[in-house]
Formats: structure tokens, sequence, C-alpha cells
């Protein structure tokens, strides 16, 4: 970490840490410690204040039309895969977009599908809770990280804040043979009291209601900062970050409903996002910081807004075709819902989440495979055979960033 960046604007102190390296031997470095989180607004340019107001409109705008569908629970679901797919390439985990939205939860397939589905279980089970009142404690927290790292290499070491010093990305200036903790981007924390207590801190603060001297947008981004510049976790730090943005969005009461997908517009300026948190760090550059995140809520909830429209107005065209032929079961409409909320399932999954018999659920299938609104995903397959409605995968295939 380039100690020369840190001026005397850094929101916070570079503290003294010490290892030792099989190659280098014992070393001294630096790690920054971050500042208790203010309880009023940074000081925010006439430019920054503007993009925070088009954001907020944007949200709202999103908000509105989720409000208004007949069952906008439904598409939570298809952005939220589109959403795990964007937040896990950030950390380098790529998995097509095209199968991931058609992956089977239960059969991942490989390592990268898995954690990228993790994600969608973690979401799931964060976005209930907070719909059930619970408090995003320190305890919920560390139960999310758990789940997102279930079944990888590191599960043994989630769940729990990490117990050993990591460092952050590389320098544009390091070598292979420089020391890690020298060459990184970014030290944050090393394990222990500070580290505990930063997370304490973080959770009691976003807790708090600051309404009245913090906007809750900026209340958003300012925790943003601060998980990703705490790192608590020994992975997951990145998807989690931005999992809480939305959840975050959804407790102020800017959204009602957790479509937002924030992922692929930072994706798409990655370089931009991490050098805009590291500017907070080493000179409290929190006007460009926030600008930066504003912009990228706007974009993201225009982006989500079309999406959710064109999903609508698919959904739509496919109940008009079912009307418009030969078959008059109320099941069929239904399916096509499933095939909007679940994006695919079995015909055991049908019957049993729509209450039909087998043989009735397989009819309505059948049904509508033959007027081509669900499509087979794996023809060749006996087992299991999952189905699809193509209309709706093309509308999330279609995302632009």
């Amino acid at each position: 970490m380039d100690l020369t960046l840190f001026d005397d604007n850094a929101t916070g102190d570079l503290i003294s840490i010490t290892g030792s390296d099989p190659r280098h031997g014992s070393w001294e470095h630096k790690a920054f410690l971050p500042a208790a989180l203010p309880d009023a607004m940074p000081q925010l340019s006439a430019e920054t204040v503007m993009t925070l107001a088009d954001a907020r409109s944007a949200l709202s705008a999103l908000d509105n039309t989720a409000r208004h569908l007949p069952n906008p629970q439904l598409l939570r679901q298809p952005t939220l895969r589109a959403e795990a797919q964007s937040t896990s390439a950030l950390e380098g985990t790529y998995a097509p977009l095209s199968e991931v939205i058609t992956a089977d939860v239960n059969h991942a397939g490989s390592a990268e599908m898995r954690e990228v589905l993790n994600y969608v279980q973690m979401a799931n089970f964060g976005f209930a809770a907070a719909a059930e009142g619970r408090t995003l404690t320190k305890s919920l927290l560390t139960q999310l990280q758990g789940l997102l790292m279930t079944g990888t290499p590191l599960e043994s070491e989630s769940g729990q804040l990490r117990q050993n010093q990591v460092v952050i990305g590389l320098r544009k200036d390091g070598a292979d043979h420089v020391l890690p903790v020298k060459a990184a981007r970014f030290v944050p924390l090393p394990p222990g009291d500070q580290l505990e207590s930063g997370v304490d801190h973080l959770m009691e603060w976003k807790s708090r209601d600051h309404r009245k001297l913090i906007d809750p947008l900026i209340k958003t981004g300012i925790a943003h900062y601060q998980f990703e510049t705490l790192h608590p976790f020994r992975d997951g730090n990145g998807r989690l970050g931005r999992y809480l943005i939305v959840h975050d969005l959804v407790s102020s009461g800017l959204l009602s409903e957790p479509t937002l997908t924030v992922s692929p517009w930072f994706e798409a300026r990655r370089s931009q996002y991490y050098d805009h948190l590291l500017g907070v760090s080493t000179s409290g550059d929190w006007d460009s910081f926030l600008n930066f995140f504003a912009r990228g809520l706007e974009q993201a909830a225009i982006s989500t807004h079309r999406q959710l429209l064109e999903l609508s107005r698919v959904q739509a065209e496919l109940k008009h075709t079912i009307r418009s032929s030969h078959i008059r079961s109320e099941s069929s409409h239904a399916l096509v819902d499933l095939a909007t909320g679940r994006l695919t399932f079995t015909a055991p999954m049908a019957a049993e989440e729509l209450g039909l018999s087998r043989g009735g659920a397989r009819k309505s299938i059948d049904q509508l495979v033959e007027l081509g609104i669900l499509g087979v995903l794996d023809p060749e397959s006996t087992y299991r055979r999952r189905f699809y409605a193509p209309a709706i995968v093309n509308v999330l295939l279609g995302t632009e960033v």
C-alpha cells in the first residue's frame, strides 16, 4: 500500500502492523483504520447534490412502477439472478448470464455457479429477514456471509469475522518481488478488537435514524464505503456490500421492493469504483465518491425500471396468447407466473406450487410448450426435465448497462 497517498484529510488513521513472510522474513507496514462515521452530511458540490436528486427521482420512478404491478414479487427473482451474475463477476467469479438465469439452484454444476447461486439464496434470506422486521445486526451479517460461502473452499472460515490479515488488489506499480502487503493497493484493519468494534459501530450507525441530518441515499453510500473499507470477512465482502446497498434502500423507504440491479453499472466501471472508494480513505474525497455512487444508482434504477416494464409487458402478452387459444385452464396463466418468478421449473414443482396433480401439471405444461410459450431447457434429459419461458429469459439477456 502506497502510504504517500494518505494526506491530512484522510478519513482515518494508519496503524502499524507486523508479520512474517516465508520469502521476505519479518516485516512491518501500515493498515488503515477508518474513522467513526459522521452524524452529519459531508460537504458536497452543487453537481453532486443535483446527481443525488436525479438518483432519487430514478429510484422513485422504479418504485412507483413496482408498487403498481399486479405481483411485483414475481419479478424479484429474475432481476436477482442478473444481479448475482454481475456482482460475482466484479469479484472475479464469472459464469455466463444465460447459464445463471436458467441454472438449477439445487444442482449448480460447477464451483463458480455454486458461488453465484449462493448470492441468490443469501439475498432471498436477507430480504425475508428484513420483511419480518429483523434488524441488521452483526450476528445477522455474519449469517448472511456464511450463506454466501456455503459449499466453497472457504466455508470453514466463513460465518464469522476474519481471523487473519488480508490485502486488497495490486498497486499499479506493484511487482511480484515486492512484499505482498506493500505491493497491495489497500491494506484493511488486522483482525481483532478494532475490527470487531468497527463492525459494531457500523451496525449501530446504520440502525440510527439520521433523516433529519443525512439524506438516506447519502447514508447508504457512506455505509457502503465503511463496510468495504473495514473488509470484515475472509471473502464475499464485495458481493455482500452490494447486497447491503439494496437492503439499505429498502430499509430507508427509498424502495418498497428489492428489485434494483446495482452491480452491472459498477462492474462496467470497476477501476473507477475502486479508485473512488480509495479516494475517500486517502484524502477524504466524499464528494467524488458520492457523485459516482449516485450516478450508479440512477443508471441502475433506469435500467431496472426498463427491464421491469419489459418483463411485465411480456408476461401480459403470454397470457393474452393463452386467452386467444383453445386453452381455458386458469392453471396455464399460473404457469406463466411461475415461469416469471422461478425462471425454470419441473413438472413436479409446478404441481406442488400450483396445487395440481402431476398429470394435470404435465398436461398444462405440454399445452404451453405446443403454443411456444414454454420451452424445454434440457430436451435430451429424461430426469428432472426443466421448463422455461424463452420470452422471459430473452428480456433478461437483453439487459443494457
